[in-house]
């Protein structure tokens, strides 16, 4: 019997049932995807570290170097399980040919090295150590992806030639994150190479207890070893490596968390529309006797099944979405070890939505107690409370035409009816205009003041060497003689020591200079402007626990000196722990050099870049905007897939909701659509007052979804991209999100409306009013 009447009921009520379906299985495909995802990431980085071996402490180090000090170093420390230092050939981009493409304009350390002896492993694509043969060259695989190079390429190193045999995968540089990228080559052509080259290190230190870990970076900094150069750890290298895909999973997270509650609210949409429309029915069942728990079990049976083949449908929806967007994990991560685990937990969401829908329905199903009878029979619709104000009169309006005002009218009587349909647009809004805001963000110039250095051109960066005042000097002088320059200014990273509450000493990088000329956004306090003032990185904040206003205690040239923290910032460099001052010291370890440089003509970059490599050859040139283009690329796409995914999720759910509220409001204003038509108002007059009803609510919820997302939005995104280092954000928008977005969900409102109103024409004047 049940079975007959879902089947008949389904075939009267297609539209209602299918989009009720349809609404759960997004919530389930969304919940499901989420944690196929969010496991299979976590899994693949777990897999990558550990068939890499990545080292748990990472010293780069450009310089002399004392190999049996650092031996000594780690067989006294108690901690150490394994240590080794790696050769990392540093050559220049313009002399690097991959087919038929050039490295010139590359912004990454492109460094070639031989197989590792002990740990921290090169992999292939199927995640075993690679042993180069002489001639072959292994390629890093984000150089696949952009297509850079290709299997059998003629690579040409420094004049040299060899054949690109395949592609690599990377513990620790393997994201466009990592500002320096491997090569690996067989030992023999390493030699030849090693005169073409600048040599830098990789003091590697694998740890018995890993917990340990400020323990000995605070003993390897007590022992004045090499530290020219920045310091990683495992905690840095598994972030760096999640990042891209982790922030495109937060932002379908958010997508998923506001689809799950409009998936709530308009299945109670459908539910009511589908009382609404069965009012008589329901009232006759009762007057004959069925009991209210019978009644109930018709409806539980039918949505049941909905829910059930909904959860099938978005669990089958996730499995087939996910492999794409897991293409991007596997290729430069390799195969999760916890891909069951992420089947069975997706299984486990959609389950979980399943009992939740029917859960919602059984409650909104107790209405059937509140449903006389005798009313429904005689009536066939409910009777409805509205709110009738005694100022709001047609003779009165100059502003609006006869239909808008009714419209208009209608929304204001009926607040709680309209509720929901504003607080769907509301979220509709929200879903669609955070994540582009988002994008368009990250994508801006003014993003890299997030990350710890200003708005500038291009950056000549100089390492330590054994001439630094010679080079150093060459460079000021170039600059100063450059006409093609507006400003810059050089900012010196140098190697000090922090004492830290407990009396231990640690090491700290600090960028010396003007930080006025090139400002940058703080998350709290401003930039350093006395000699005493110092302002911190978000981690080393952190890490030292200090606060705008306290004291630091630095080792500096002239003994121990306090220093009031100024601000605190966001930085991505260096391991995320920086410092930002303007004293003066000339003791301290020099470890690299940089002038920022803004030009009077900014397309003239590339150009100026040129130029300033060949005049200057010893010195890195970096073109800003290309340089972030080639480290947060991947990282902006995945953004921009989830904009893309929130943006057509909105305008679908919009399209929907707006398509089952204008049936809704049909089927309850039956006997006032007869009335209307009675004195005089045609289907086009009807169409227009609804399609006022639509627009009057989209305007009140999209300005509402504004609002939201340029303040709670802000918190979220936040939030998402807080793995940056990045803990303050303020939205750079643009003027067609908020014009576009909108304009969208006006379009698909309108179409809706003129749907979903159609059925209002066929209602019959006598019919009605005599109800």
């Amino acid at each position: 019997m049940y079975f007959r009447m879902i089947r008949n009921d389904f075939l009267r009520n297609k539209l209602i049932s299918i989009t009720t379906m349809l609404f759960i299985a997004a919530a389930t495909a969304l919940v499901s995807l989420v944690a196929i995802l969010t496991v299979n990431l976590s899994g693949s980085i777990d897999t990558l570290m550990k068939q890499a071996q990545v080292p748990d402490f990472l010293q780069m180090h450009a310089g002399d170097i004392d190999k049996e000090r650092l031996k000594s170093f780690a067989v006294e420390n108690e901690n150490v399980k394994a240590y080794q230092v790696l050769d990392f050939l540093n050559i220049p981009g313009s002399k690097i040919q991959l087919g038929e493409n050039s490295l010139i304009d590359n912004i990454q350390d492109n460094g070639f090295s031989t197989q590792s002896p002990h740990f921290d492993y090169l992999l292939d694509l199927d995640g075993q150590p690679i042993q180069a043969a002489e001639g072959e060259l292994y390629v890093p695989i984000g150089y696949m992806k952009d297509r850079t190079a290709q299997i059998g390429d003629e690579a040409i190193v420094a004049g040299r030639k060899f054949e690109v045999a395949g592609f690599l995968r990377d513990g620790q540089m393997n994201s466009p994150l990592a500002s320096s990228k491997r090569f690996l080559i067989n030992e023999q052509d390493y030699k030849e190479l090693e005169s073409e080259g600048t040599l830098e290190y990789l003091i590697e230190f694998q740890l018995k207890d890993v917990s340990k870990m400020n323990e000995f970076e605070t003993a390897y900094a007590d022992a004045e070893l090499e530290n020219n150069g920045p310091t990683l750890t495992s905690t840095l290298f598994k972030v760096i490596n999640g990042l891209s895909d982790g922030i495109m999973i937060a932002l379908i997270l958010l997508v998923g968390v506001l689809i799950v509650i409009i998936a709530f609210m308009c299945i109670r949409f459908t539910l009511l529309t589908k009382m609404e429309e069965d009012y008589r029915e329901i009232g006759t069942m009762k007057a004959i006797g069925l009991r209210l728990a019978d009644i109930k079990k018709i409806y539980i049976a039918k949505y049941g099944l909905i829910a059930l083949v909904g959860s099938l449908l978005g669990l089958f929806i996730s499995f087939t979405f996910s492999e794409p967007l897991l293409e991007n994990i596997r290729l430069y991560m390799g195969e999760s070890q916890y891909s069951s685990l992420s089947i069975l937990l997706a299984i486990f969401g959609s389950i979980v939505v399943f009992v939740l829908v029917i859960g919602y329905i059984h409650l909104l199903l107790r209405r059937f107690k509140k449903i006389s009878a005798a009313s429904a029979i005689r009536t066939g619709s409910p009777k409805e409370k509205t709110v009738r104000k005694n100022y709001i009169f047609l003779s009165k309006n100059s502003l609006f035409t006869t239909n808008a005002f009714l419209g208009i009218k209608d929304v204001l009587s009926r607040k709680k009816l309209f509720l929901t349909m504003l607080i769907i647009m509301v979220a509709s809004s929200f879903m669609m205009i955070v994540p582009w805001n988002t994008y368009h963000t990250v994508s801006s110039p003014s993003f890299t003041k997030y990350l710890g250095f200003g708005e500038m051109d291009l950056m000549v960066s100089i390492y330590q060497s054994l001439e630094p005042n010679e080079k150093e000097k060459e460079v000021a002088d170039y600059l100063s003689k450059n006409d093609s320059i507006d400003q810059y200014v050089k900012i010196t990273s140098k190697s000090f020591k922090v004492k830290k509450e407990d009396g231990s000493e640690e090491k700290i990088v600090i960028e010396l200079g003007d930080h006025s000329a090139f400002p940058i956004e703080y998350n709290s306090g401003n930039a350093p402007e006395k000699r005493n003032e110092i302002a911190l990185s978000s981690m080393n904040a952190s890490e030292f626990r200090k606060q705008v206003g306290d004291t630091i205690e630095i080792i500096t040239d002239s003994g121990m000196k306090r220093f009031v923290v100024s601000g605190i910032y966001s930085n991505i460099f260096n391991g995320g722990k920086t410092a930002k001052a303007n004293f003066i010291d000339n003791t301290a370890p020099t470890m690299w050099l940089s002038h920022y440089i803004e030009l009077k003509n900014p397309d003239q970059i590339a150009l100026e870049t040129e130029e300033i490599s060949q005049a200057l050859p010893f010195a890195k040139v970096t073109d800003a905007n290309n340089h972030k283009k080639q480290v947060f690329g991947t990282t902006i796409a995945s953004i921009k897939i989830a904009a893309i995914i929130a943006l057509v999720v909105a305008l679908f759910i919009t399209g929907l909701v707006s398509l089952l509220f204008m049936r809704l409001l049909v089927a309850k204003d039956r006997s006032t659509i007869a009335m209307l038509k009675a004195i005089g108002f045609n289907n086009q007059d009807l169409s227009r007052q609804y399609a006022t009803r639509g627009i009057f609510i989209l305007i009140i919820g999209v300005a509402g979804g504004n609002i939201l997302a340029s303040t709670l939005g802000e918190s979220l995104a936040g939030l998402a991209i807080s793995s940056f280092g990045v803990e303050k954000l303020t939205f750079v928008s643009h003027p067609l999100i908020y014009l576009g977005c909108p304009l969208l969900m006006l379009l698909v409102t309108l179409l809706a409306t003129k749907l979903g109103t159609k059925q209002a024409g066929r209602i019959a004047i006598a019919e009605n009013l005599k109800e």
